[in-house]
């Protein structure tokens, strides 16, 4: 399909498919405008657009969609360089992921459940022995530099059991601007409902017509059959919602 790449100067088309990483159409933006993968910031609607995710992990991006492109031209400096590569290793597995020292340990365990698909729960992280054990502490307070190898230690079920009793939330489930003309629409679920619960639960006030819908929670499409606390929802959190099904095998 035709996107359009929307810049302050110029707007162009380019041909994008469904299975295209956000990150190969910001190679193609690198080769149309010459503008570095690094300085590349894709947005729809305000939304950051990631780059471990595929198009069709965006049911908001259909044929003739106009993709916001925000250019910031860093100067490097190698002493003080923020965007570093770190090698996260699994027992059976390395991967390659390219951090900002200032992000948080949520932000990496976020980022390894993109690339891997490793539920965040499950994830525990040490660094030179250390545990992480604090999410919202930045990496480089951790002594986190240029290939560092963090070890991602998977708790088992029998750990994850002991699971903290189920808590309400108060979350907004925010409908497009096609749905509802972009009703905020305020609801009382726990923590251990299913995304199929909060549809449910939707559809049977006829809060929302009869029909197929994706949420999605910062930025990723929420599976129906996990829990909002498997999803990382907390209260007061955005649960955005479009019409539509996702018939990747992974969902």
């Amino acid at each position: 399909m035709r996107v359009s790449i929307v810049t302050q100067a110029c707007e162009f088309n380019i041909e994008v498919g469904d299975q295209e990483t956000i990150l190969q159409i910001k190679h193609k933006i690198e080769q149309f405008l010459g503008v570095p993968v690094a300085s590349q910031t894709l947005s729809v609607s305000g939304w950051e657009l990631v780059d471990g995710l595929d198009l069709d992990d965006y049911p908001i991006v259909t044929e003739g969609t106009k993709i916001d492109l925000t250019i910031e031209w860093e100067q490097p400096s190698l002493e003080n360089r923020s965007k570093i590569q770190i090698v996260v290793k699994f027992s059976s597995r390395k991967i390659n992921i390219e951090v900002d020292r200032t992000e948080t340990v949520r932000s990496l365990k976020e980022k390894i459940h993109i690339i891997d698909g490793t539920p965040i729960k499950r994830m525990t992280l040490f660094f030179s022995g250390i545990e992480m054990e604090e999410d919202f502490r930045n990496l480089n307070e951790y002594g986190i530099s240029e290939s560092s190898e963090i070890i991602v230690f998977l708790k088992t079920m029998s750990r994850l059991v002991a699971d903290p009793p189920s808590k309400r939330l108060s979350v907004v489930v925010q409908t497009s601007s096609s749905l509802l003309n972009g009703a905020s629409i305020p609801l009382e679920m726990k923590d251990s409902n299913t995304v199929n619960d909060l549809r449910q639960a939707l559809l049977m006030r006829k809060i929302l017509p009869m029909d197929d819908y994706i949420f999605i929670h910062k930025q990723r499409i929420m599976r129906d059959n996990c829990s909002l606390r498997w999803h990382g929802v907390e209260d007061g959190d955005y649960l955005y919602v479009f019409k539509g099904t996702v018939s990747r095998g992974g969902f």
